[in-house]
């Protein structure tokens, strides 16, 4: 089991472990890096809406109105919703009318984890295989929270590193309940 400590943010973190979690769920690794991907940009979000680094986009009446109808829906990962849409390529997450291309989360993420990227894919590969899906899909963000990197609270935190513990993260997968 690795003891090793990598110094990121948790954005490309929750970004893989959502994309590892989808995989799990019976996802295909395109649509699962595509919905990792949209998972992390939502609560990213959030909390620059929480934290005052985002306001809310309202859209007028009208220009909502003129919105193209789409074959839309959502998707539960990590319990949170993801917007999703059928495509060619499979299930493809969207931002907007945007489709979150799974080659451009496989860049981000080689950026993000470098050379440390196998093996923090393996950790959380394993972790998620210690739960039945059913019990993945109901504790998956709870076990995000406690693996997570640690950051201040606060704007102080907004793109912080901290620690990701691989250890912590085999742990998990032992003492699974």
């Amino acid at each position: 089991m690795s003891t090793k400590t990598i110094s990121i943010n948790r954005a490309p973190v929750l970004t893989l472990w959502a994309a590892v979690v989808a995989q799990r769920l019976g996802f295909q690794e395109d649509e699962a890096l595509s919905l990792g991907k949209a998972l992390a940009g939502l609560a990213a979000q959030r909390k620059g809406r929480r934290l005052g680094i985002f306001k809310p986009h309202e859209e007028k009446p009208q220009m909502a109105r003129e919105k193209e109808r789409g074959e839309q829906f959502w998707i539960e990962v990590c319990g949170r919703p993801v917007p999703a849409k059928n495509t060619h390529e499979g299930i493809r997450a969207v931002n907007g009318t945007q489709e979150i291309e799974p080659d451009n989360v496989r860049r981000f993420l080689e950026e993000k984890f470098g050379a440390d990227l196998k093996p923090v894919w393996s950790a959380m590969t394993k972790l998620a295989k210690a739960f039945k899906p059913k019990e993945l899909a109901d504790n998956a963000f709870g076990l995000y929270k406690q693996f997570r990197p640690s950051i201040p609270d606060g704007v102080k935190g907004w793109g912080a590193k901290g620690d990701l513990d691989l250890g912590l993260i085999g742990r998990l997968a032992k003492k699974k309940p």
